[in-house]
């Protein structure tokens, strides 16, 4: 694997303690604050080290910024063991406090009745450019403070649908569409079912909740405004592999009371294999202090 995806690898394979409790470490990939979807796999990863069966949902809250500079400790309730599924609940513990609470379920993969929506249709992935190139066109856009973060690489490949520039925002329809993967394959070694999911929930969190802020041409750089996620699900509905490009379609349905509602679809070879929401925190800077 390069360089970029054994980070990636490493960030989401935990450390363990003792019995249900591990330790992940932290990055900083978009500020000061941990980035969402770190924590989500990381609590993911720690559920699924209790059960040898895949997830199929998570139910998140968000309840504190995290803090780059210092570990996370998740510790894992087993809340049941049936025939069919099995629960449990995550703590994210940092500096002595919860800032991260999830319910997770597993269910082994079993056949019945089968049923999804068409897929959208947009242009396929080698058609597009990625992430990358798109920044070095809109560089000069950049303010040199914060130039150096921008530009870096992320963790994982993406190729925007229908790409903008975040410092110049304009109203527009509230949806958007990206293709993503890691960049290098997945090594044998590591290649379980349980990375794949952290990894699915890694991505998901990328636009998601900025989704509802474009009809209004505000972007998640924009000054005068304060964002923060609020609460995360996600359906695993079929396997996937993260090593081959999944297509994530979304869009927001609401904003109101200064949050914002999302939804996600990704896909993967014609297959719907994943479903997101998410509810974000969209306050004004202006409008709160009148």
């Amino acid at each position: 694997m390069n360089a970029l995806t054994q980070e990636l690898v490493e960030l989401l394979c935990l450390e363990k303690l003792e019995e249900n409790i591990y330790r992940g470490i932290s990055r900083n990939l978009v500020g000061k604050r941990v980035f969402g979807g770190q924590v989500l796999g990381q609590a993911l990863r720690a559920a699924s080290y209790t059960t040898d069966r895949p997830a199929h949902s998570l139910h998140a809250y968000f309840l504190f910024g995290g803090d780059v500079n210092a570990p996370i400790i998740y510790e894992v309730d087993r809340l049941r063991d049936g025939k069919s599924f099995s629960s449990r609940q995550v703590r994210a513990i940092q500096h002595g406090r919860t800032i991260f609470t999830a319910m997770v379920s597993f269910a082994p993969l079993e056949d019945g009745l089968n049923y999804q929506i068409s897929e959208p249709n947009y242009p396929a992935a080698e058609a597009l450019k990625n992430e990358a190139e798109l920044k070095q066109h809109i560089v000069e856009f950049v303010p040199e403070n914060v130039r150096a973060s921008f530009m870096r690489d992320r963790l994982v490949e993406i190729r925007p649908i229908n790409p903008s520039n975040p410092f110049l925002p304009q109203p527009e329809a509230p949806a958007y569409a990206h293709y993503i993967r890691t960049h290098d394959s997945i090594s044998p070694e590591v290649d379980e079912v349980s990375l794949h999911q952290a990894i699915a929930a890694f991505y998901s969190d990328f636009t998601l909740m900025t989704t509802a802020l474009r009809p209004h041409g505000l972007s998640y750089l924009s000054p005068s405004l304060q964002c923060a996620s609020i609460d995360h699900a996600m359906y695993f509905h079929k396997p996937f592999r993260v090593d081959d490009w999944m297509l994530y379609d979304m869009e927001a349905t609401i904003s109101t009371s200064s949050r914002g509602l999302n939804f996600g679809r990704m896909w993967q070879n014609g297959e719907l294999v994943c479903s997101t929401s998410q509810e974000g925190l969209i306050r004004l800077r202006e409008i709160e202090t009148q």
